[in-house]
């Protein structure tokens, strides 16, 4: 649980109402820092100050996602006033554990697509928050851009994540008219090494990972992987690039992590999440590592670097 405890009224001030806001994911309190502490100030920008009339609950699976279910359930105990929920997965089994405290879903792909809102300009039900549906295409554009003879794409994302099953099609419909090649690399929680080991065997000329709760839960893995086959590669996170990986373009992690603030201030503030449209994100990150670009011997192209939010020396 994060936020600490405040003092007891003096008896002479009214009542402040204490409101309980709990946070689902499926990763780790350490992974999620940085997302917690945008989330934690906007909400201190807007009036919410921990201890005194906030309490924020953290429920991390730490990539077990099997635990999601019960973790949920466990925040729905806490009668909390809203929930913040950090992917599809982590969104569904909120979804499971109540239909009437208020869920904000953050990076999420495909809320329509995957039924849990009705359409993005009317949800209905309770849930709202941002989606981030339409990236991946953006990722093969820059490893185009990087490597301009690239005829062969290992495609890498949770093998057990029904939504990947969509981006791995529709990656390899844009591709194919360009005369790319993509192949799927599915891994799964409890065998991470073992298919990641199996990357050499595809005999790509580059990869593009992903962003699901496998793939966040086992960034140095993946990086390191890559690395060894001294492939280029586009992730899908800021984290990878942080953590050796060539180039990362995401919606600002941080930035959708403020907007879930505003949902709740909104839902705190009597809003119904069926009214509250699901909005796409208005920033975006692209972080160049040109440590790594020259460790694999690549020119990063100026059209990248201009364009650049980050570089990583």
């Amino acid at each position: 649980m994060l936020g600490a405890l405040g003092g007891a009224p003096a008896a002479a001030q009214q009542p402040v109402k204490m409101y309980r806001v709990g946070i689902l994911s499926g990763r780790t309190l350490a992974i999620d820092r940085a997302l917690v502490d945008s989330f934690r100030r906007t909400m201190a920008g807007l009036g919410y100050q921990e201890g005194k009339n906030l309490v924020i609950d953290y429920r991390g699976a730490d990539g077990h996602f099997e635990q999601l279910t019960e973790l949920a359930v466990e925040l729905v105990r806490t009668n909390p006033d809203a929930i913040v929920a950090a992917g599809q997965r982590t969104t569904q089994a909120a979804k499971r554990a109540t239909t009437s405290i208020p869920i904000v879903m953050t990076e999420n792909v495909d809320p329509v697509g995957s039924g849990l809102v009705a359409s993005l300009a009317r949800p209905g039900g309770n849930i709202t928050g941002t989606t981030v549906i339409g990236l991946d295409g953006k990722l093969l554009q820059l490893i185009r851009e990087l490597v301009p003879r690239v005829r062969r794409i290992a495609v890498i994302g949770d093998a057990s994540f029904p939504r990947n099953v969509g981006n791995w099609r529709g990656l390899e419909n844009i591709a194919r008219p360009l005369g790319i090649q993509t192949v799927a690399l599915g891994i799964r929680s409890h065998q991470v090494d073992v298919e990641l080991n199996s990357l050499p065997r595809l005999r790509v000329d580059a990869v593009i990972v992903l962003e699901d709760a496998v793939t966040m839960s086992n960034v140095a893995r993946i990086v390191r992987s890559v690395a060894a086959q001294r492939l280029p590669a586009t992730y899908a996170q800021e984290a990878f690039a942080a953590a050796g990986g060539l180039l990362a373009y995401t919606a600002s992690s941080t930035a959708i992590w403020s907007q879930a603030a505003t949902y709740v201030d909104r839902i705190l503030k009597g809003a119904k999440p069926a009214d509250l449209p699901v909005e796409r994100p208005t920033t975006f990150d692209l972080i160049v590592n040109l440590k790594t670009a020259r460790q694999l011997g690549i020119s990063v192209p100026q059209s990248i670097l201009l364009r650049a939010d980050q570089v990583i020396q």
